[in-house]
């Protein structure tokens, strides 16, 4: 009896140190910064009005958005943001449909400050392209096929008036509640959900304290703003990666050392995932970003020594280093009950790190709760959508393996920026992994008939 008693508290024991790893590096920090959030609800500042607004210009990048294009200027003529005050111009990057026709009819519409010019092709193009054409304080871009909350571009430039230290911001980012609630199909619509929730918590859980820290690791190229001054200091967006947006938020922070920030109270809302091929590729495409600016910036502070004190050398060691122990978790597990491991106390080990998992999920989804107090329609559909707390941490155990893929193909197909769908991808896996038992089904054979 002893024997057995001994052999599970060592067995405990081996996984205890394994849960370790995501206790110490992920949940930990993330109930203190979801804490700090809660914190920081009770204190927001109020923002005081100019005599005068600013002139503002916004640009708006253009590729096959005939669709989306109409209601994106809606958004914007429809804000609280005086048009009289705005300049919009339409970066249009090469499309081939009738975008053309959407912009003619906005400007039937609506009386905004329109002009349409024509681009190389690429969205880090487009926006370089048509910076030099804008004449306000500030630069907003924002995407073809999303719109704005109306509250938006007033909240936008509130803050800029009000912290004179403040260099460029980012808006907060969901997806559109109207395109969730049409979906017809009850698994796309529960994914849709589940990445609105995502969004909600990135935004106003993580990148809020990103903000406050001045280590805001992305601006979202969906919806971003810059004093124009700042702006014209900058390379510009870089036309040689995927992730133009993070390198524009590092150059701004990093190389002219000015203050970026996520301003929580200007949304932006987005189509919603068309299914799992778009999530597979649209992860991958973000991870391809983030390693290829982080190689650019890391220089000489790429060393485990430095993860305290240098934020991206954390990020990079959460987001891509502590990948592999949960690979090995995976397959430890299978491993291990063929040397007699318990499969209770093996199951158990992930029962509780799981429910660790939904714990930080809870209470940032209370943190954000508060954040979202403003809008009373989003908070009712964040209300209700809170059983996704509990499908959230293997929401993003799924993600982090698309993520590794992400990796993997960063390494194996440099320069190559749109990668396979999942559907391509496993069907090539399977056609090889074929391939390899017909040889030694062959070979086999071979080896009988002599």
């Amino acid at each position: 009896m002893t024997y057995f008693i001994d052999l599970t508290l060592a067995q405990m024991g081996f996984w205890i140190t394994w849960a370790l790893i995501p206790i110490v590096v992920e949940i930990i920090p993330a109930l203190i910064s979801a804490i700090h959030v809660m914190h920081r609800s009770h204190h927001l500042k109020q923002l005081e009005a100019p005599d005068k607004l600013p002139f503002i210009s916004i640009i708006v990048p253009v590729y096959n958005s005939e669709e989306t294009l109409f209601a994106c200027l809606q958004s914007i003529n429809d804000s609280t943001y005086p048009n009289r005050n705005m300049q919009i111009v339409l970066a249009d990057n090469q499309s081939t449909d009738n975008s053309f026709a959407a912009f003619a009819r906005a400007q039937n519409h609506f009386n905004l400050n329109l002009q349409m010019m024509q681009t190389a092709q690429g969205k880090a193009k487009a926006l370089n392209g048509a910076i030099y054409q804008c004449i306000g304080t500030y630069v907003i871009n924002i995407d073809s096929d999303g719109v704005l909350e109306k509250h938006a571009l007033m909240n936008m430039v509130l803050q800029f008036e009000n912290d004179i230290d403040l260099a460029a911001m980012t808006g907060t980012i969901l997806t559109q509640r109207s395109q969730i609630k049409r979906t017809v199909s009850r698994g796309l619509r529960c994914l849709q959900k589940i990445e609105y929730f995502e969004y909600a918590q990135a935004f106003l859980s993580g990148r809020t304290i990103e903000s406050d820290n001045n280590q805001l690791f992305t601006m979202s190229g969906a919806f971003s703003a810059f004093r124009k001054s700042t702006l014209v200091d900058t390379f510009m967006y870089n036309t040689d990666t995927v992730g133009e947006d993070t390198d524009m938020t590092f150059q701004v922070r990093q190389r002219l050392k000015q203050k970026v920030m996520l301003c929580a109270d200007a949304i932006f809302y987005i189509e919603p995932l068309s299914g799992v091929e778009q999530l597979y590729k649209q992860r991958q495409r973000w991870m391809r970003g983030e390693l290829e600016v982080s190689k650019e910036y890391m220089h000489h502070d790429a060393q485990i020594s430095h993860f305290f004190k240098n934020f991206l050398v954390r990020r990079m060691m959460i987001d891509h280093t502590f990948v592999f122990p949960k690979m090995i978790w995976l397959f430890a597990s299978i491993v291990l009950l063929f040397f007699r491991y318990s499969p209770v106390v093996l199951g158990l080990s992930y029962v509780v790190i799981y429910l660790l998992y939904v714990f930080v999920s809870l209470v940032n989804y209370v943190s954000v709760g508060r954040l979202l107090q403003k809008f009373p329609d989003e908070r009712q559909f964040y209300h209700n959508i809170r059983w996704i707390i509990w499908l959230l941490p293997l929401y993003n155990f799924v993600v982090s393996w698309i993520r590794l893929v992400g990796v993997i193909n960063s390494m194996s197909l440099p320069g190559v920026w749109n990668t396979d769908t999942f559907t391509a991808e496993t069907g090539s896996a399977k056609k090889i992994v074929d391939k390899d038992i017909r040889y030694l089904r062959d070979k086999k054979g071979s080896e009988w008939n002599h």
